[in-house]
């Protein structure tokens, strides 16, 4: 199985999100990092599972290892299950 090369690799994005984060904080509370990871990181991965699987969502959710209600929850969140 491949899935189609990203630009940047999830770890060069999870990378960059964390440095992002870490840049934000400055010395201020924290700011809201599962929020921010789920933002960067989440979606595009999302985007390029249902890709790979031309929208069919039992094959995405095993691709993931979702349950399907799960993964279901979570393109509704995106608003990428139309």
């Amino acid at each position: 199985m491949s899935l189609e090369k990203p630009t940047q690799t999830l770890s060069h994005q999870v990378t960059q999100t964390l440095e992002c984060y870490f840049e934000q904080l400055n010395g201020e509370d924290p700011v809201d990092l599962h929020a921010l990871l789920i933002s960067q990181v989440e979606k595009p991965l999302l985007q390029a599972v249902l890709r790979h699987t031309k929208s069919n969502q039992s094959k995405a959710a095993k691709v993931l290892g979702l349950s399907r209600g799960t993964l279901r929850k979570k393109l509704s969140l995106y608003q990428l299950d139309n």
